[in-house]
């Protein structure tokens, strides 16, 4: 009998980096732009990478057991991944989502079992929305807070190190081989930030000329721009705004990076279409924003014949709400 996979965990990592030659040849791209597919992840995102490690940690530091409740507050892929190794290990599993998060992303984790509620529903983050003071450490200490109060365990994915740490030991290693070590541009979006700089500092210490390009949407397609168009939902800006909106690891990242891409959710959903089209590729929405950044570099004439690698999170079907393929 062939190898059976008797759990989820087998099913993390060693996702595969696609080429899609068809879009390449479309837009004339100077560099080859090679795709982590990161919704090969039992859960179906790179955060099953995060969480699963975090998990692991916490039980090893004996931070909870079995029929604990993990609390985490969440723009959706990190949650779920939660959710689903929660239900793999026996706990129970509460999240909060940003508000304006997909439905999709509700829907998929009541079906594990998990619990999923809104960030504005803790009274003390829906107090700092109505004073338009929102803050990264305004929504961990609210979430913090409730967490302590009804006994549950807050795994905390924006500080906690053992979220970059998932992407050092794996993310960064698996690019490095599949490349041959051939890797000259690193390319993604930052949620936590903890996939862009723990991928990036495995691959600076294998190459320390190794260019890291952040992405980030555009003032226009962020959560609550009031622009009327679809935000890039699940990451967050971290160059060129107040600090109280950077994710604490991006905040003392010292620059970790080399150039910050700015995108439009408009121009993502165009790249995502036209994936789709020629290559079959369907992307979500950071991973649609992070491929059109990706194409801007593989189109400057100083990259030409270079691997550029970028971060595709997950796949597009859980924005089939909004209009990205619309």
């Amino acid at each position: 009998m062939g190898k059976i996979t008797r759990s989820l965990e087998e099913l993390v990592g060693n996702t595969p980096l696609f080429e899609p030659v068809r879009y390449e040849e479309n837009h004339k791209l100077l560099s080859k732009v090679l795709v982590k597919l990161e919704w090969f992840n039992a859960s179906g995102s790179i955060k099953a990478r995060a969480a699963l490690n975090m998990l692991v940690e916490a039980e090893k530091e004996g931070k909870i057991h079995p029929g604990d409740t993990i609390v985490e507050a969440t723009s959706g892929n990190t949650g779920i991944a939660l959710a689903t190794f929660a239900a793999a290990r026996g706990y129970k599993f509460k999240a909060f989502l940003e508000d304006g998060s997909s439905q999709e992303r509700f829907d998929i984790l009541k079906a594990y079992g998990a619990e999923p509620a809104l960030q504005s529903d803790i009274p003390s983050i829906k107090a700092l929305m109505d004073r338009d003071e929102l803050s990264m450490d305004g929504i961990i200490e609210g979430v913090r807070n409730y967490s302590e109060e009804h006994g549950y365990y807050f795994i905390n994915q924006m500080e906690n190190e053992h979220n970059p740490e998932a992407h050092y030991r794996t993310t960064g290693p698996e690019i490095w081989d599949q490349t041959d070590g051939k890797t000259d541009i690193f390319v993604a979006m930052a949620g936590t930030g903890g996939t862009l700089l723990g991928t990036a500092r495995y691959l600076k210490e294998k190459n320390p000329s190794l260019k890291v390009v952040g992405v980030q949407a555009d003032e226009a397609s962020r959560i609550g721009s009031g622009s009327g168009q679809d935000a890039i939902d699940g990451v967050a800006p971290f160059r060129n705004v107040p600090t109280r909106f950077t994710t604490p690891f991006m905040l003392n990242s010292g620059d970790q990076y080399d150039e910050v891409i700015e995108v439009s959710s408009l121009k993502a959903s165009q790249t995502a279409k036209e994936l789709l089209a020629s290559d079959g590729l369907f992307l979500g929405s950071s991973a649609a924003g992070a491929f059109t950044a990706a194409e801007e570099l593989a189109l400057r004439p100083e990259n030409a014949g270079k691997n550029i690698v970028v971060i595709a999170p997950d796949d597009g079907t859980k924005y089939m709400s909004l209009n990205l393929y619309k």
